[in-house]
């Protein structure tokens, strides 16, 4: 499973947060823990294959938000014991 994190300008409220969750999860539909913070200015997503950068870019500059930047790494999930 891999942790995408993207940056995005433009996000002013939750609706706009909200706006960008929708916009991954019709990019990618299996996307798991969708969040996004319009302080930091990212998204957060968990996937079990490599995002397309290229789909979500589109995606996100077609909604009028300014698509920056995209990182992903894997992800472990952390137990309840260490």
């Amino acid at each position: 499973m891999l942790k995408t994190t993207l940056s995005i300008e433009g996000m002013a409220c939750g609706m706009c947060e909200a706006h960008i969750n929708d916009t991954i999860r019709k990019v990618y539909p299996s996307a798991k823990k969708v969040a996004s913070s319009r302080k930091k200015g990212e998204s957060t997503f968990l996937l079990d294959v490599e995002a397309d950068e290229t789909k979500l870019k589109a995606a996100i500059d077609e909604t009028g938000y300014k698509y920056k930047s995209m990182q992903s790494e894997p992800y472990k999930k952390k137990g309840l014991f260490k």
